[in-house]
């Protein structure tokens, strides 16, 4: 049996419990086609996944990580041939990432993670924070009739800087000594792929269009030894019901409840293809 692990990046919000909860559902349920087939869970790890995957299949928003452990799941899986793996995956708050960034610190339960010769990456593709160019916030400000006073100092903070800068640092540090591990597959998924796939364009146009500083460093920065694949995945398929006071029911989340095998919620985008298949990245980055 081929031990593999699997680091999933991504910051804050980016998706990637809503992936986690949503897999586990898909390999349990078996209703879909799917590369790869659950096997066995490792023991222990139980509760947690079917805790965020009946959220899931409630049509409820996951609760943050960050406010709980981060957590390395472990799954046996196997393909169509009865080719077995063992995935090691970390659900891993985004704010553990962030801070990479922002306080140029790791936490050490997290570096092991970091050295995983497969590298998922989430990117929200549409909560995107962009540069901000002074020339355009002068003319917005003429066109809203605001009055802008001169002067008046905003202080930076690292958490400010645009989405693909963070990305591109985060990637420039798995290159670098102590997380260099040599050739690495990276797997990219544009997360809440249904709220962009109105721009009819494939994940990887999207990133160019969207993400051009981090689609550069993909072409040009990264290391040549690494491989590249860009998917886009829809794992909810829509807005679902938080659990505030003030949330109100969501009409988007009563269809998806709705929805007889629930496993079609999902939908992943490489290229011009599509499936509800979310263990795809996770094949191509085992193979």
């Amino acid at each position: 049996m081929l031990e593999q692990a699997v680091v999933v990046l991504g910051l804050p919000a980016s998706g990637k419990t809503t992936y986690l909860a949503a897999l586990w559902h898909l390999l349990q349920a078996n209703k879909v086609a799917s590369k790869l087939r659950s096997a066995r869970l490792r023991a222990g790890e139980a509760a947690h996944l079917h805790e965020i995957a009946k959220r899931w299949l409630h049509a409820k928003k996951q609760e943050r990580t960050f406010h709980s452990k981060n957590r390395i799941v472990t799954i046996e899986l196997k393909t169509a041939d009865d080719a077995q793996f063992v995935l090691t995956f970390p659900d891993v708050a985004g704010e553990a990432f962030a801070q990479i960034w922002e306080a140029r610190e790791c936490d050490p339960e997290v570096i092991g993670s970091l050295q995983a010769p497969g590298v998922l990456l989430f990117v929200h593709a549409t909560a995107i924070n962009r540069p901000n160019w002074i020339a355009d916030d002068e003319k917005l400000s003429q066109l809203m009739g605001v009055k802008r006073e001169s002067g008046t100092a905003i202080p930076w903070e690292a958490r400010f800087a645009p989405t693909q800068v963070q990305l591109i640092d985060l990637l420039r540090c798995l290159q670098e000594a102590p997380l260099h591990v040599g050739p690495r597959k990276l797997a990219i998924a544009l997360s809440a792929w249904d709220l962009a796939e109105g721009d009819k364009k494939t994940p990887e146009k999207y990133l160019e269009m969207h993400l051009p500083l981090l689609h550069q460093y993909l072409k040009h920065g990264l290391d040549p030894s690494w491989s590249v694949q860009v998917y886009g995945i829809s794992a909810q398929g829509a807005d679902y019901d938080g659990d505030g006071k003030d949330d109100k029911p969501s009409e988007s989340a009563k269809r998806m409840r709705e929805k007889d095998v629930p496993s079609e919620r999902i939908k992943v985008v490489v290229g011009e293809t599509f499936s509800h298949d979310l263990t795809e990245p996770l094949f191509w980055l085992l193979a």
